[in-house]
């Protein structure tokens, strides 16, 4: 099943913390994307990291990540030098290892749309250093 866009962390999070500033506008976005969004193994030890030692948020990640809405991209180790590459052109914003993952499957997996709730970064990033990412959701909280 072909995927539409990459999922950032603060998305997941956002929609599911009800709270978040971002939740509405990620709702909405969700709503209108075809499933399942791709996203890295990198991204879920960042969700599950903020989920921190909450029963109730680790469960609530869970319970989202196995509806089907995400599909995990595997990496191979063959693969972690062009990541290691990429961290390396974006030193000075810092790029972490999450973000890489995502630019790299951007490539590997042909997608140009990520949503995220950081958009600054994202709209740094290049895939294969030319192509700009279409940020989403596009209005801001």
């Amino acid at each position: 099943m072909a995927a539409d866009a990459l999922i950032d962390t603060g998305a997941i999070v956002a929609l599911l913390d009800r709270t978040d500033r971002w939740h509405g506008a990620c709702v909405d976005t969700f709503r209108r994307l075809r499933l399942p969004l791709v996203t890295s193994e990198a991204v879920l030890t960042e969700l599950f990291h903020l989920a921190g030692d909450s029963r109730r948020e680790m469960e609530t990640a869970w319970k989202f990540i196995r509806t089907g809405a995400i599909r995990l991209a595997v990496i191979e180790d063959s693969e972690l030098p062009e990541i290691q590459t990429l961290m390396a052109r974006y030193w000075d914003r810092p790029m972490d290892f999450a973000d890489a993952t995502l630019v790299y499957l951007a490539r590997r997996e042909g997608l140009s749309t990520v949503f995220t709730v950081d958009d600054s970064d994202f709209n740094t990033y290049r895939i294969e250093g030319r192509k700009r990412f279409r940020v989403i959701p596009a209005v801001r909280p």
